[in-house]
């Protein structure tokens, strides 16, 4: 192929390239909200949760432009623990900054300390003890969804509780893939 020959075709590639770049949608370097960033230990979205009052922080989730990812910390307040729940379409995992506790994975118990990690497959029962001892924990979650049920049960600081049922934190959760036992 001569010289000339190889620019035609280059230039009429990258045309190419450039009319069908036109038609796809805008594309995920282009939104801002998904460019990446770094919080510092103070940041993220603080809640306070309507249960124990223990505070939330969500690092990453829906609201920074991760659908497949939430990322947070949970303090659970002393002997408040976890009700046993599930989430239907969400693996979950935990590592326990602060505390110890029990654990509980589809009925078995398993005792944890500061510095455990925890995997949860979607789906598996489960929920935490923690009669002794105030909980730090960071949670992630893949695909995200722990994140909007945080928003919708939980409130800002210095804002009063959310003034939901049992009936209410149960549909919402739903919306979310998470399910309560009984």
């Amino acid at each position: 192929m001569n010289p000339g020959e190889q620019q035609r075709r280059f230039f009429l590639l990258g045309m190419g390239g450039f009319g069908i770049s036109q038609m796809l949608p805008k594309g995920v370097a282009e939104d801002p909200a998904r460019s990446g960033f770094a919080l510092s230990l103070a940041e993220g979205e603080q809640l306070v949760h309507f249960r124990d009052h223990g505070r939330i922080v969500i690092k990453v989730g829906s609201a920074t432009g991760s659908d497949n990812l939430a990322f947070g910390t949970q303090q659970v307040t002393i002997a408040a623990g976890i009700p046993i729940h599930r989430h239907l379409h969400m693996d979950e995992a935990f590592y326990v900054l602060e505390g110890s506790g029990v654990f509980i994975l589809n009925d078995v118990r398993h005792s944890f300390e500061k510095g455990a990690t925890i995997f949860i497959p979607r789906n598996s029962w489960h929920g935490f003890v923690n009669p002794d001892h105030e909980l730090l924990l960071l949670w992630m979650m893949t695909p995200g969804g722990l994140d909007g049920f945080f928003r919708e049960t939980c409130s800002p600081p210095g804002e009063p509780p959310k003034q939901l049922t049992k009936q209410q934190i149960r549909e919402i959760a739903l919306k979310y893939g998470t399910e309560f036992r009984d």
